[in-house]
């Protein structure tokens, strides 16, 4: 399969990339990595008239590391450079950890992080971290700039955000996390490289031998990330151990709806929950 005709533009300013999705609005689209968006014009399932390609534009491929609260990721930033990131601490950890399970090699090497989250799978890695660290995400338009937090951004349907058709996501702001939180990552698919059935992104404060406070984010379980709010409750102020541990990954398989398909029944899919949050919360206390 071949794309629909499209006309092709390759911005070197932001300020040009903008100006470009104001003045084509819903028949552009922004081209990062290609890794969803191309395959989806090859199977003609997307057709956008005008493709604004960012990859010469300069600033969004940085990783800032300077706040001493947070980590800034620039929306061009490729899922392998996550992947064998330098950040220190818990966070550097996890992003680790998730990005190993993000697609193929190849993918990872053109893939990009903004490119993920503005695609908005419902089983993507990044979108489940981004949605555990109420990760801000920083879009930009002609007519100025503005912060979402991600319970906000993912819009709970399928591949929807609240982006305009004339914003661009051009960075995320995530928290670094303490020395006393531990983080985690499970995620089930058919083959290696295949999107999640189902995921689990932890983070977890101790308090000694307590549970301070959790963070759980689950995916392929609605149309976006899930918090698993009811499993973060149980945890909170509970002993570490694989009995609290069992209580919150039941409570996360109970409060999830999620709808069968050719993967799985929504009673297999609250099983892998139970299971993945399980193995996430297991990594995040050891």
């Amino acid at each position: 399969m071949k794309p629909a005709a499209f006309e092709y533009h390759a911005p070197r300013t932001l300020e040009e990339a903008l100006g470009l999705l104001h003045e084509h609005q819903d028949e552009a689209k922004v081209l990062a990595g290609g890794q969803s968006l191309v395959p989806a014009m090859n199977f003609r399932l997307a057709r956008p008239a005008v493709l604004v390609d960012i990859a010469h534009v300069p600033g969004l491929d940085r990783i800032e590391t300077n706040d001493p609260a947070s980590v800034t990721v620039g929306a061009r930033v490729r899922h392998l450079d996550l992947e064998h990131n330098t950040i220190a601490g818990p966070l550097g950890s996890l992003f680790a950890m998730t990005g190993r399970w993000v697609g193929h090699y190849p993918i990872r090497v053109r893939g990009t992080f903004g490119g993920s989250l503005a695609h908005a799978d419902p089983a993507a890695e990044w979108c489940a971290l981004a949605s555990a660290l109420d990760a801000e995400l920083h879009c930009r338009s002609t007519s100025g700039s503005r912060t979402v937090g991600a319970r906000d951004f993912f819009e709970q349907m399928a591949f929807t955000t609240c982006l305009e058709p004339d914003e661009l996501l051009v960075g995320v702001r995530l928290p670094r996390l303490s020395d006393s939180c531990g983080v985690g990552m499970a995620e089930f698919a058919r083959r290696w490289g295949d999107f999640a059935i189902v995921l689990a992104v932890t983070a977890v404060e101790r308090d000694g031998d307590s549970i301070a406070r959790a963070r759980i984010a689950l995916g392929g379980v609605a149309g976006g990330p899930v918090r698993a709010s009811n499993a973060e409750a149980a945890l909170a102020g509970r002993p570490a151990t694989a009995g609290t541990v069992a209580e919150a990954a039941a409570a996360a398989a109970e409060e999830v709806d999620p709808t069968g398909d050719i993967h799985g029944s929504a009673d297999y899919r609250r099983d892998l929950v139970r299971a993945m949050v399980t193995r996430a919360l297991d990594q995040a206390l050891a």
